[in-house]
């Protein structure tokens, strides 16, 4: 729970001196004794949960990788820490009272088991393997695939909109033109589409939620839009027990950072909803101006298996996402097996080119 706060009486106000502490999910008054808000409904944790939740979150150490910024919690008993995200062995060890973070409040449990997943990376990597390095498939790279909880913010918010554009409204009229044929000329009809435009203003509101933004410096949001989609309806409330025997990443990317791409997503899609529902049989100059209220956020963690490695000198992701198995990532290319795929394309075209030149 959070610090309490006592309300005292005023000299004029003879109401009784009122205990209450704030909910740990919403902000909302709670009574000494309640166990859940009466505004959210969230549980709320005693001071002797507390206290034991300190204590598992102490557990785990916290590296951060120097290359990417990627910072994870692992277990307690792990010496070594290779990045998943950038494949770099620069990491660094943190204080315990380093973060200082918001804990997470949500979670969605892995629902893949590692084995499987590996199993996964197999097929795909055997998978259109033309243009392929011939030693990608021995190199056993799947082992070092992780399961990593994620953290992802997710955004709740109405958006109110005025707007104005331009609306056209078609018309039609008959028109008659000449044509010269065989000699003669010729009066022929035909119908013309003209356009009528007039000045039209209006408002808009919609409320939109379910946009997740990555909190991972490692894992752009390119990547995160790729491996999605999850299906928040299986979400649970955080307890650090669902990360015993997974890695867990601490955020990097802070609240406001991700809520201002939130707002450029519903941006977009508000200007979307309206373009969609504007009158008439076409629109131009359509302007929308938006703003946001009602804004609640939600800090969750969400299951990925990931695998970076390099080849060459380039750096390549694998993906699965822990809920639904989805495959997402990049594999390298062979230049030596695409020059001779083309050196024998351009020898084929010259050969044909001689054998043709030799009929003529």
């Amino acid at each position: 729970m959070s610090e309490i706060t006592t309300f005292e009486p005023t000299a004029i106000d003879d109401s009784p001196v009122l205990h209450a502490a704030a909910c740990s999910y919403c902000g909302a008054p709670i009574e000494q004794f309640d166990q859940f808000c009466p505004a959210c409904g969230g549980r709320q944790a005693s001071e002797t949960e507390s206290v034991e939740e300190d204590k598992k979150q102490l557990q785990h150490r916290r590296f951060q990788c120097k290359n990417c910024g990627a910072e994870v919690a692992v277990e307690p008993q792990q010496r070594s820490y290779t990045c998943a995200f950038c494949d770099s062995t620069y990491v660094v060890e943190l204080p315990r009272d380093f973060s200082g973070r918001q804990p997470p409040e949500f979670v969605i449990p892995f629902g893949i088991a590692l084995e499987d997943a590996q199993n996964k990376f197999q097929q795909w990597i055997r998978a259109g393997g033309l243009f392929r390095p011939g030693n990608l498939h021995k190199a056993r790279i799947e082992e070092k695939l992780h399961g990593v909880y994620l953290p992802f913010w997710s955004f709740s918010m109405l958006a109110e909109s005025r707007w104005s554009a331009s609306i056209g409204e078609h018309w039609y009229r008959t028109e008659t033109y000449t044509v010269r044929q065989n000699g003669k000329t010729v009066t022929k009809t035909r119908t013309v589409t003209e356009t009528e435009w007039w000045p039209l203003d209006g408002r808009h509101h919609r409320y939109y939620s379910g946009y997740l933004v990555s909190g991972s410096r490692g894992l752009s949001q390119r990547d995160a839009q790729r491996v999605k989609p999850f299906h928040l309806a299986a979400l649970k409330r955080y307890r650090p027990e669902f990360l015993a025997g997974w890695l867990g990443e601490v955020y990097s990317v802070e609240r406001e950072e991700a809520l201002d791409m939130c707002k450029q997503e519903f941006i977009r899609r508000e200007q979307n909803n309206i373009a969609a529902h504007m009158p008439g049989d076409k629109h131009r100059s359509l302007n929308v101006e938006t703003e946001f209220s009602q804004i609640n956020s939600d800090l969750i963690l969400l299951p990925i298996f990931l695998l970076s490695y390099k080849h060459g000198d380039k750096l390549f992701r694998f993906m699965v996402n822990g809920q639904t198995g989805r495959v997402v990532g990049d594999k390298p290319l062979s230049p030596w097996k695409i020059c001779l795929v083309v050196g024998l394309g351009l020898l084929f075209l010259l050969v044909l080119f001689i054998f043709a030149s030799g009929m003529l």
